[in-house]
């Protein structure tokens, strides 16, 4: 994998770049919708692809492991294989996931053993074990296997927690440098900060990853509750702290004016649900603020949710039909809507990345998350 930086904001830390890897090059700063089993919820591949344009995809270890299972996977040729997406994959290590398992797992030295959600079958990851797995799944950006501590915490176990991942990050280095990708391409591994809320310990956990020789770094266990106030400053202690030539990636975050304050802080990457699952349930993000499309007040509004081919796309309809087909229950509903909101969300990047270029993002963000921010 190549980075390079090729813009900065005078203003701020915003940064704009080039990612290339084995399936193509993403530029930054850029967003990762969630595939979760190897594909978006209620979005085509196809239209992932040639609709919202996305340069990169996110799949969830976790998930892949336990249906289908990363050797039917393997066998297919890899997850690009599997699932016709031929751009940038990024899976997550399976460590967050796991960690929502509260009542289902246990966490030693060793590894963590859990029972799965779907069937109550016990299972077995280690550092090794998830840098296997993610090796033949084949993802072009891998993470290393960590503990994500919930919010709150409290700081012995913070402190415990931190010490175990640290661990754990040396023996998924180790493992990494002795394996190689099941289907002949390059992968690289990205370790992840953690620390809970406290900043002596974000402070130390950047300084110790920054300390192993990465293709990229990222920031996990932020967006779990805490203040956004809190996710910020942390942000921006662990940026000044990692190297600055190197990408980072703030794992899922969040909404369009989280994204675009954490870019200001200098942050290139970001996944997150949002904008699937709310769009899911009728909540659509725009360039003015926020809808909530099952309310009455569209019941009888005929204009676009976005003017045509402003935002994303030429396919547009109305607020009012967008309203029926959710009120009807209609499958129709979800689809409009995801693609709605990753289309926004695409789009907000690449503006982000033109106003960096240009020299005047911070200007154009704090104007930005005003109206990103609105309830319509």
């Amino acid at each position: 994998m190549n980075f390079r930086i090729e813009h900065r904001d005078p203003g701020s830390s915003a940064r704009a770049g080039s990612l290339i890897t084995d399936h193509g090059l993403v530029h930054t700063p850029f967003f990762m919708p969630v595939g979760t089993a190897g594909a978006v919820k209620a979005l085509h591949i196809r239209d992932l692809r040639d609709e919202i344009r996305a340069e990169i995809m996110l799949s969830n270890t976790y998930h892949l492991y336990l249906r289908p299972g990363n050797r039917i996977i393997s066998e297919a040729g890899g997850l690009h294989k599997f699932n016709n997406w031929d751009r940038p994959i990024l899976t997550d290590s399976g460590g967050f996931q796991i960690y929502s398992l509260t009542d289902i797992r246990k966490i030693t030295d060793e590894g963590v053993v859990f029972q799965s959600h779907i069937d109550g079958s016990r299972h077995h990851f280690t550092p090794e074990s998830a840098i296997d797995i993610q090796r033949s799944l084949g993802a072009d950006i891998i993470m290393a296997f960590d503990e994500c501590t919930p919010y709150p915490c409290e700081y012995e176990y913070a402190k415990k927690s931190l010490k175990r991942t640290h661990k754990w990050l040396d023996r998924c280095l180790e493992h990494f440098n002795r394996t190689e990708c099941a289907h002949g391409y390059s992968q690289s591994l990205f370790p992840i900060v953690q620390g809970s809320t406290f900043e002596d310990l974000r402070m130390q956990s950047a300084e110790y990853i920054a300390s192993k020789e990465a293709a990229g770094y990222a920031i996990g266990g932020l967006s779990v509750g805490e203040p956004a106030k809190i996710m910020y400053t942390l942000t921006g202690l662990v940026c000044n702290i990692l190297p600055q030539e190197k990408p980072r990636y703030l794992m899922g975050v969040g909404t369009p004016a989280n994204i675009l304050e954490s870019i200001a802080l200098g942050i290139d990457m970001f996944d997150c649900v949002i904008p699937t699952r709310n769009g899911r349930n009728g909540m659509l993000f725009t360039r003015d603020g926020i809808i909530n499309i099952k309310n009455e007040k569209w019941k009888d509004d005929f204009s676009p949710v976005e003017a045509a081919g402003e935002v994303f796309s030429d396919i547009q309809h109305s607020k009012a039909f967008l309203r029926h087909l959710f009120i009807s229950g209609e499958m129709l509903a979800a689809m409009i809507a995801t693609m709605h909101n990753l289309g926004f969300y695409i789009w907000l990047m690449k503006e982000a990345r033109k106003h960096i270029q240009e020299g005047d993002f911070a200007k154009w963000k704090a104007e930005m998350v005003v109206k990103l921010m609105s309830r319509l």
